[in-house]
């Protein structure tokens, strides 16, 4: 057993050994490892094929889905040349925040058994529909399930991986507090974007919004600790008409002690945001529990983006929300309903004895 494990070490090293007056040198290769057949024990949990390599791949680099739906994540494993009979493997799913942070684990499988960690619990799993398919089903997705997933592949000393990103489709909006202009630091603008139905945009969220041409002036917060906005018309208060569109960024800022604006991301609804009016406008209170009456709640602002974006609510009218401000929602721009722009309008914060009407959003689990 000894003179085993030492040949063992030193053909993975890549030396040269002396066997019955023959040289013989382990097949290297880079990042590859490789077993030499003068090493084969027996059982399946051992070390007995020739000259084989392990593969880990996928068929896209990247996959989008919706807050609420599912999503596969492909990632498949085979070997060169074709082994006769299956090997056990360990296979690793873990995630690195679009947000950015620490990798943590997602899925650990050693067939039969898996288990599934944190928020992850109870909605991931193999697929395992052939030899080799090591997939992710992943189901509920959530807003911040965004980022890098990493497919891991352990095979005895072999271990590959490949990794896919993973993207919500969505709707980014920039958002202030009651009181104004810069007044959120880091942790208000997450707790605000919170309490909207949504969550802090990342940058990619951003860029992509603005590729889509939100074009906005005041610096707000982004999931990495960054402050940055998006300009398709450069002008005077944003930069001048020097500088070319884009996405301007103040870069990193301290979390605790300055403030800004936020921009916000959310997706999907289960539900339907829709105007109420009764025979008569409302105040902020009278609002709140005409929704209630009608079996439905106050919509956020997060609702309203989405089913703006995912629905096409256009309503020319304005109607309460829950943080108090006063918006509404327009697809097909026309006379006397604003800017000729589609897009989500906004008043403000108008005193809470004003009469509007209001938006509703009821849940499909209701």
């Amino acid at each position: 057993m000894m003179m085993i494990c030492c040949l063992q070490t030193l053909l993975l090293l890549g030396a040269p050994l002396v066997l019955s007056g023959r040289v013989l040198t382990a097949p290297t290769a880079p990042n590859n490892f490789f077993y030499h057949n003068f090493l084969s024990r027996n059982g399946s949990k051992q070390i007995h094929f020739s000259g084989v390599k392990l593969h880990v791949d996928s068929a896209q680099a990247s996959a989008f889905a919706v807050r609420g739906g599912n999503v596969t994540l492909p990632c498949r494993f085979w070997y060169e040349p074709e082994l006769s009979s299956p090997r056990e493997v360990r296979i690793k799913w873990s995630w690195l925040p679009a947000a950015g942070g620490h990798e943590t684990d997602v899925l650990l499988a050693i067939s039969p058994h898996s288990r599934s960690f944190g928020e992850f619990r109870g909605r991931v799993q193999l697929r395992q529909d052939f030899p080799g398919d090591a997939a992710l089903l992943m189901t509920e997705l959530q807003l911040n399930d965004t980022g890098r997933y990493h497919c891991e592949v352990v095979d005895g000393l072999e271990d590959k991986s490949v990794s896919i990103d993973l993207e919500l489709r969505g709707v980014v909006f920039p958002y202030q507090h009651p009181h104004g202009r810069y007044h959120l630091s880091f942790q208000g603008a997450q707790q605000v974007c919170e309490e909207q139905d949504s969550t802090l945009a990342t940058f990619t969220q951003l860029f992509q919004s603005w590729k889509e041409g939100l074009n906005w002036c005041n610096a707000g917060w982004l999931a990495d600790g960054t402050v940055q906005y998006p300009i398709t018309q450069p002008r005077v208060p944003c930069g001048g008409h020097g500088l070319a569109p884009g996405v301007r960024s103040y870069g990193r800022r301290h979390l605790h002690l300055h403030r800004y604006d936020v921009f916000c991301f959310s997706s999907s609804l289960r539900g339907r945001v829709y105007y109420l009016q009764p025979s008569h406008k409302m105040n902020l209170t009278e609002a709140e529990q005409a929704c209630q009456r009608d079996g439905a709640e106050i919509a956020k602002v997060g609702q309203l983006y989405a089913a703006w974006k995912f629905t096409g609510l256009d309503h020319c009218d304005a109607g309460w929300l829950a943080d108090g401000s006063v918006r509404y929602a327009i697809t097909r721009p026309r006379q006397n309903c604003g800017p000729s722009e589609p897009g989500v309008r906004s008043f403000g914060f108008p005193p809470p004895q004003h009469k509007h009407g209001v938006y509703c959003y009821k849940s499909d689990y209701e």
